[in-house]
């Protein structure tokens, strides 16, 4: 897992506003179900935040600092997770060129097409977004309808790890071609949190 450079003075201040908008606006204490079906007695909810505009501000500064990074023109991931971290990358200046959006299923009418937004070249380097990752199952699963329809996966970035294995789960998926960074872990936006090793 590779951690965003916080040693440029540029990033560091949206870096730390971000971290301070997750825990003031979607960490919530109490037992929750996640997706993978696993129990936890807390949960962040980054969707409550990502909206609010100092975190979106500051999300889309380093997304679209990620994207140039590892020199992706697209940035996009499954919704609904991805969508607002997308636009927020689209918004900041000096962004990725397009915004995708990888369907989880194709629809059966229209264009019926898997990757919806503004075409995409064979070979175009994309960036694949995600909220939370957790296990890192649908962002795997982002990765590999990206690469099915002959796109560059040029990284993926996560808005918030859990630090349960996900993140080295989608480096496995990656491979030597690309790399997971992180915006934030849990251990940052709840480090007294009951779980902790």
């Amino acid at each position: 897992m590779d951690a965003l450079a916080e040693s440029s003075s540029d990033l560091a201040r949206p870096r730390a506003r971000l971290v301070a908008e997750l825990r003031e606006h979607a960490l919530l204490i109490g037992e929750v179900t996640l997706t993978s079906g696993r129990k936890a007695q807390y949960y962040v909810d980054a969707k409550r935040a990502i909206p609010l505009p100092g975190a979106f501000m500051a999300l889309g500064l380093l997304v679209a600092d990620r994207a140039r990074s590892c020199d992706a023109s697209a940035v996009g991931g499954v919704p609904v997770s991805a969508i607002p971290v997308a636009c927020a990358a689209l918004a900041a200046p000096r962004p990725p060129a397009k915004m995708f959006i990888v369907r989880k299923e194709r629809k059966e009418h229209g264009l019926q097409r898997w990757i919806e937004g503004p075409p995409l070249g064979q070979g175009e380097r994309c960036l694949i977004v995600e909220d939370v990752v957790t296990t890192g199952g649908s962002t795997i699963e982002a990765v590999e309808r990206v690469r099915s329809e002959g796109l560059t996966v040029a990284g993926v970035v996560s808005v918030l790890d859990r630090l349960t294995g996900g993140g080295d789960a989608i480096q496995t998926a990656l491979g030597d071609d690309a790399s997971y960074t992180t915006l934030s872990t849990i251990d940052e936006i709840y480090p007294d949190r009951p779980d902790r090793d």
